[in-house]
């Protein structure tokens, strides 16, 4: 144990020199279409796509960690990895404790999917991710709120018939709206974007992919990007 503990206080010490090394990009692998684990038991995604271009363009060496999402910012911020790109929205309460780079999509609709097109979700019973944006709002609403530790466990509840809504990212609900009897209820703007998290003291990295985030507007290739995995928010 003693050892674990030294180990884990030398990686936060020394991950400021992670270019010098490999950067190590910390994603859940649980949330389509931004981040999955495929059948080969590989990242996949939007996210993946993304990252490893961004990567090529700041002319760094990277990998991927995935990491649950209710402990990916501690674990950022205890050095298990370099940067978040896990469909992470920018919000001012993270910015007091990260930096981000710009967003890498616009703000897109946040919404609300239930098996009845009749539900209330200001006074229903209300399933969202932890530590989400939509869980924050859900719960400055009359609505109940009932938080779950993985998106499929938010769509398992309402199915079910646990919980009479859930709350989450457009884009995730959309294949199970299109396949399942689940119905659109209302949209709402969350958020400023979604970008990419670091450490505070990690300035140096964080301008890189920004500088790399910039490019790929430039050039129109995050475009293309966001339009073959069905992502909203294009620039």
């Amino acid at each position: 144990m003693k050892n674990l503990i030294l180990s884990t206080a030398a990686l936060a010490l020394t991950a400021g020199f992670a270019m010098a090394d490999t950067v190590r990009l910390g994603t859940e692998g649980a949330y389509p279409p931004y981040n999955f684990i495929n059948d080969a038991g590989e990242v996949d995604g939007f996210e993946r796509e993304l990252g490893d271009e961004l990567c090529k363009r700041a002319e760094l060496t990277c990998e991927w960690v995935t990491n649950d999402w209710d402990s990916i910012i501690p674990n950022l911020q205890s050095g298990n990895y370099d940067a978040i790109i896990a469909g992470m929205s920018i919000t001012d309460e993270r910015e007091e404790t990260m930096d981000f780079t710009q967003g890498y999509t616009r703000p897109s609709p946040s919404a609300y999917a239930a098996l009845s097109a009749d539900v209330d979700v200001n006074s229903a019973i209300v399933a969202a991710q932890t530590s989400t944006i939509q869980s924050s709002h859900v719960a400055t609403t009359g609505a109940t709120l009932v938080e779950f530790n993985t998106p499929d466990e938010t769509i398992a509840a309402v199915n079910a018939g646990e919980v009479d809504a859930v709350m989450a990212d457009k884009d995730f609900l959309a294949p199970f709206v299109a396949e399942t009897d689940l119905t659109f209820i209302e949209d709402v703007y969350l958020g400023g974007g979604i970008g990419m998290a670091f450490r505070e003291s990690d300035d140096e990295l964080r301008g890189k992919f920004d500088a790399a985030i910039a490019s790929m507007k430039a050039d129109g290739t995050l475009n293309t990007l966001l339009d073959k995995w069905e992502i909203e928010g294009k620039f």
